[in-house]
This record gives C-alpha cells, structure tokens and sequence, in this order.
C-alpha cells in the first residue's frame, strides 16, 4: 500500500470521525432501511468519515452476522462520499475475520477496539493489534486505546513493526495524559482522534489531536462540524460556544458510567422521527420522565 493512500485515511481521521447508531426493527432485528436514511442523513449533512461497528452502534450487543451486515449496509450507502472505517475486536480470529471482511467489502480502515480481556499485559496490547494489523497490511489501523496504563512507546513499538498503524482513538479522560502520550508515541507520526468526542475536543485539540469522534453527529451533524471548523481554524471560544451547546447532552451520555450512552443519542432520534428508541442489553431505554428532556435539546438544534 503506497503512502499515498495512506494519506488519504489519514486525511479522514483528522475529521469528524461519526458513529452512527444501530437502529433495531419492533421485532429487536437490525432495522436496514432506518440504518440507511440514518447514514444518508449523515452523507447530506457533510460527514465524511463512519464508523460502522463503533460502541455508539452496540458493537458488542451485536451477532457476528450483524456486524458483517452493518458493514456492508455501510459500505454500500456511503459509495464514494465516506471513508470508512470498521471497528473490530473480540478474540484474534474474530478481529482478523472482520478487518478481512472489511476490506473485501471495500473498507479503507479498521478501527480495533479496546480488549476486553481482564487481564492486559503491555507487550500482549502490542501482539494483539499486530495480529490484526499483520492480516490487513493494505488497511490503515486505528487502536482504540482506553488504557490509562499504557505507555506511548508501546504504540510506537507497534508503528515500527506495522507501518499501517496511522492513527490512534485516544480515549483515556486526562488530557494532560494524552499530550504526554502523544509526544511519546511521535506526535507527528499518528493522526490523533480524540476519543471521547465533543466535550474534550477542545482540550484534545489543544494537545495535539486533529480529529474526534462522535455520537452526538447521529442527531446534530451541523454542530459537531461547527465544533471541527472552530477547532481548525484555532478558534477556542467558538468552539467552547458549541461546547456549551451540547453540555448537557453530552452529560446525560456520561452519566452513572455512560450507562445511557447509546440511549440518549436513539432517544434524541426517536423524538425526531428518525428511528426507535430501543437498546439492547446491558443498556436499557431512558425512563419516561428523562424522555422530554433530551427530545427538547434535539429539538433546539433545529435541524
């Protein structure tokens, strides 16, 4: 794979990085045709980058069978108008199975998610993300990395033995932690994400990021490209402005551990018509008196 070509995933990361939601039918399976409007909504609306199979879109409430669905639905709307970016994870085998099928779809890049194994050594960090990267040298990789424990020399180490490694989802809540990160994974050698969306942008922004992802672009993608136009152009307080905007949505996500999630965001899309509120567990629909709530943030968005 030539570095041009890299150039251009890596050109897609320094975006809004969007994860849409997986909408489900009346009877629990995924909904194809909501799934497409949703991804068309988000086409028009001038987003560029997707990320099927992202926690936003239930990766792990999901059948192997429908994740491969989600990303051929995907694949298939965004056409030439998206890069496309498949998260993957689970065991090796698993991961290595969809980064493959990613890329015989027609993917550009694969996103692997956190291990969810309990136990996590730092060099096995390494040998699992190079497993996964090894089987898919044409596709840029990008670690999703949570970890607060690992080192940025780690990454690096990563880098060096797969050079398709181009960007990094940093989604540990320190930014102090992912400036130091950064510099000492090689600042200029990964395209940053900030992992954690629109409330940390800006501080992410400020240390080096150049992309983020986000959820909150399902309902609003106008504001979270407002967000991405103030954060490229250095403007602070204009960014910090749509900072305020979205505060308390982004707080209800976050709260008792980001239980509600996935909820808010499909709640905000129920209460515009755009798909059903129902989330599979271990999440669980918002109780009745918190649905007005977000239906009037949406609705304050006017869009």
């Amino acid at each position: 794979m030539s570095s041009v070509a890299f150039e251009t995933q890596r050109a897609a990361l320094a975006d809004v990085v969007a994860i849409p939601v997986t909408p489900f039918a009346a009877d629990g399976s995924v909904d194809r045709t909501a799934h497409r409007a949703l991804l068309r909504r988000l086409l028009d609306g001038g987003i560029r980058t997707l990320t099927p199979n992202g926690n936003t879109g239930e990766f792990y409430a999901l059948t192997p069978q429908e994740r491969r669905l989600i990303t051929e639905l995907t694949v298939d709307e965004a056409g030439e108008r998206a890069a496309i970016l498949v998260g993957v994870g689970h065991d090796v085998p698993t991961a290595v199975a969809s980064a493959s099928h990613a890329r015989e779809c027609g993917a550009q890049m694969v996103m692997v998610h956190q291990p969810v194994h309990p136990y996590v050594s730092q060099a096995g960090w390494v040998d699992y993300h190079r497993a996964i990267a090894e089987a898919v040298p044409e596709l840029g990789v990008v670690p999703y990395v949570r970890n607060a424990q690992l080192p940025g020399a780690r990454l690096a180490e990563l880098a060096d033995a797969c050079p398709n490694v181009i960007g990094v989802k940093y989604a540990v809540p320190d930014a102090a932690k992912f400036a130091a990160f950064a510099r000492d994974a090689g600042l200029d050698r990964f395209v940053w994400v900030a992992g954690l969306a629109e409330p940390y942008a800006p501080s992410y922004f400020s240390a080096g990021a150049t992309g983020f992802t986000s959820g909150l672009v399902n309902v609003a993608p106008a504001v979270s490209l407002n967000m991405i136009e103030a954060l490229r152009s250095g403007d602070y307080p204009a960014a910090m402005k749509v900072w305020e905007q979205i505060r308390r949505f982004e707080e209800l996500r976050a709260a008792n551990g980001s239980a509600n999630n996935v909820t808010v965001v499909k709640e905000a899309l129920a209460s515009l018509g755009l798909c059903r509120r129902d989330v599979r567990p271990p999440s669980r629909q918002l109780p009745e008196e918190e649905r007005a709530e977000v239906a009037a943030i949406a609705s304050g968005w006017s869009i």
